[in-house]
């Protein structure tokens, strides 16, 4: 969140409404360009997600107005349909889909997001447009807004948990909030990766591991490469990515190719792209992206080939850590799922939220009731072995 400037307490003196613009209508802007500026996924992100990102997504834009008629930020959202149970498990699902033979959208609702379609969200706040005020200003006008396009539900798409309190407007005012899958971090301030084995892992963690690692320690053709910019290779990333986002019990954006041309050509000073050849062929990536002191891990892709048969998943993460603490990070954060090995290697949990209200009053009481029930968080087992798991809640 961006901290509090001197302009804040005369913004506290006026009134703000928020309006949709174009993305047409940014172009030139001062507010846009500045927003997020403290965050690794900047304006730059969200129009590259807007340029890239095909199928169900509408990628929209609030200004926030003050009563001059100033626009003194830009708050992204995104229209999608957005299917409620999705990820309750298997048993769930078989019941669900007997019902949808009859009832083909049941609980299937076309959704305004707030945040981004692509990870975790931020409110946009400015040094002189304090959070609190573009969370008011939003919590006041956004129900209108849903209506407008025909959105029967309202979500605040993975917000940091840090934002609670400033957020608990929107509960205030008939919101739900429930935890949504989370980010995970662990700390990697250690001299080497084999001084984090020792001094972070259990003595029967680190066997384990280092038996793991040793399945391509005998390969000696496999080597690590980092670049800002993948368009040369792109061809052969993509097939990789698709092939973890296709074994995935959770999906919801599927990015393109030109995703990945367009993040390492327009982001390169915050983009860090891994690549593992065994010989001459690609068999992992990693996209990660970098923001302070912290290296994360955003999108992986591997040739199930041979990837389970080397344990490459551990041989990739050995080596991502081992760079960010030769670059002087400190903490490796990884996006969600997959959460067993990252439990056993000592992560911590990064609880995201998610603020949810029905457009209805009367399906909103309902909802309310029933949001934490549906959130797959509650039936994540490995989640629940976590000790920070309760943080979530």
């Amino acid at each position: 969140m961006s901290a509090i400037g001197p302009g804040a307490s005369s913004a506290r003196r006026e009134s703000f409404s928020i309006s949709v613009v174009s993305r047409a209508d940014l172009s030139g802007c001062a507010s846009w360009t500045s927003t997020f500026t403290d965050q690794r996924k900047d304006y730059r992100f969200y129009e590259i997600l807007d340029d890239t990102l095909r199928g169900p997504f509408e990628h929209r834009y609030f200004a926030i107005v003050d009563s001059r008629g100033h626009t003194r930020a830009i708050q992204p959202f995104f229209l999608v349909d957005q299917d409620i149970l999705e990820g309750l498990g298997a048993e769930r699902a078989y019941l669900i889909s007997l019902l949808r033979r009859f009832y083909p959208r049941f609980l299937k609702l076309r959704a305004l997001m707030v945040g981004c379609s692509a990870g975790e969200a931020h409110l946009a706040a400015t040094e002189a447009l304090p959070v609190d005020i573009v969370a008011e200003t939003l919590s006041k006008g956004i129900v209108k807004q849903a209506k407008s396009f025909n959105a029967q539900l309202i979500v605040l798409k993975e917000f940091p948990s840090r934002y609670r309190k400033v957020l608990h407007r929107f509960v205030q005012c008939g919101f739900a909030r429930a935890p949504s899958m989370p980010m995970t971090m662990l700390d990697i301030g250690y001299d080497s990766f084999g001084t984090y084995m020792v001094k972070a892992l259990k003595s029967s963690t680190r066997r384990k591991l280092r038996k793991k690692l040793e399945a391509t320690a005998g390969v000696s053709d496999i080597r690590m490469s980092v670049t800002n910019d993948a368009a040369s290779f792109v061809d052969e990333i993509y097939p990789l990515y698709l092939q973890v986002f296709e074994r995935s019990r959770m999906q919801f954006e599927k990015l393109t190719k030109d995703f990945f041309r367009q993040i390492g050509q327009r982001m390169s000073d915050k983009v860090r792209f891994f690549a593992w050849r065994r010989g001459n062929t690609l068999v992992a990536f990693s996209l990660c992206m970098v923001q302070g002191d912290s290296l994360y891990a955003e999108y992986v892709g591997f040739d199930y080939s041979v990837a389970l048969d080397l344990h490459l998943y551990h041989y990739v993460v050995r080596d991502m850590i081992s760079w960010g603490i030769s670059k002087g990070y400190k903490w490796f954060r990884s996006s969600g799922l997959n959460y067993d090995p990252k439990l056993h290697m000592r992560h911590r949990l990064d609880p995201i939220d998610l603020y949810v209200r029905h457009t209805s009053a009367l399906a909103n009481a309902i909802f309310r009731l029933a949001l934490p029930w549906i959130v797959p968080v509650r039936y994540d087992a490995t989640l629940k072995l976590f000790p920070d798991y309760k943080e979530l809640w």
